[in-house]
C-alpha cells in the first residue's frame, strides 16, 4: 500500500497513527505529496487534490482520511479501533467527526492567515475560533482519564490537540483546562503519537 501525505497534515497523521496501532504500518509505503501550492502530485489519486489518499495492494484508492482509517482498522482483527455496532460505535465515530471538524476549522484559518493581508476576514477567522472552543469543550466529554484504550475517536483526539498545540501555541483553545491537561499529559507520550509528530 501506499499512502500520500504531507509531513505537517494532520488527517495523514490520524491514519499514519492507526496503522502503527493496527501493526499494519510495515505494510504502507510513505509516499511524501503536498497539496500546496498546486496538487500535482495527489490529483491522480485523490481528484480532490487533497492528502491523505491510500492506493491499496489492488490499486484501488481511498480518501479521506475516515475512509482510510476504517480500512485499516478491516485488515486486521488486531486491536480493533472502531467497534463493530451498538452505540459504542456511533459515539466513537461521532468523536471523530467532531474532532475532525475542530481540524477543518483550524486548517481554515492556517489557510486563511497565508492570504495577504488586504484579503484576510477578521470574521471568518472568529467564527472558526468559536466553534474550535465550543467543540473543544465538547470534545472534554468524551475524554476517559482512567481508560486506557486508544481507539479511533481517542486517536482522533490526541490529532486534533497535537495540531491545535502545533499551529495555535500562542491562543488559548481551552486545551489548558485540567481534565484536558491531564488526559493530554499522558495520550501525547503514546507511542504512535511520538512517532508521527508533524514535521514542519
Amino acid at each position: 500500500m501506499k499512502l500520500l501525505a504531507s509531513g505537517t497534515s494532520p488527517y495523514a497523521r490520524k491514519v499514519r497513527i492507526v496503522a502503527l496501532e493496527k501493526g499494519l504500518d510495515q505494510r504502507i509505503t510513505l509516499v511524501p505529496a503536498s497539496p500546496w501550492p498546486e496538487p500535482t502530485a495527489i490529483v491522480d489519486t485523490n481528484p480532490l487534490g487533497k492528502v491523505p489518499a491510500l492506493i491499496t495492494v489492488d490499486g484501488h484508492h481511498l480518501y479521506d482520511s475516515r475512509v482510510i482509517c476504517e480500512y485499516l482498522d478491516s485488515l486486521s482483527p488486531h486491536n480493533p479501533l472502531i467497534p463493530a455496532s451498538g452505540p459504542a460505535r456511533w459515539q466513537c465515530l461521532r468523536t471523530q467527526a467532531l474532532a475532525d471538524g475542530i481540524l477543518d476549522a483550524a486548517v481554515m484559518i492556517v489557510l486563511e492567515r497565508r492570504r495577504p493581508a488586504s484579503q484576510q476576514s477578521t470574521p471568518v477567522e472568529q467564527r472558526a475560533l468559536n466553534a474550535i472552543r465550543r467543540s473543544v469543550i465538547a470534545l472534554e466529554r468524551d475524554l476517559k482519564p482512567t481508560d486506557s484504550t486508544f481507539d479511533l475517536s481517542q486517536i482522533a483526539i490526541a490529532v486534533t490537540f497535537g495540531y491545535l498545540e502545533f499551529r495555535f501555541a500562542d491562543v488559548d483553545l481551552g486545551l489548558n483546562k485540567s481534565a484536558i491537561s491531564t488526559w493530554w499529559s499522558t495520550r501525547r507520550e503514546h507511542p504512535s503519537v511520538l512517532a508521527t509528530i508533524p514535521i514542519p
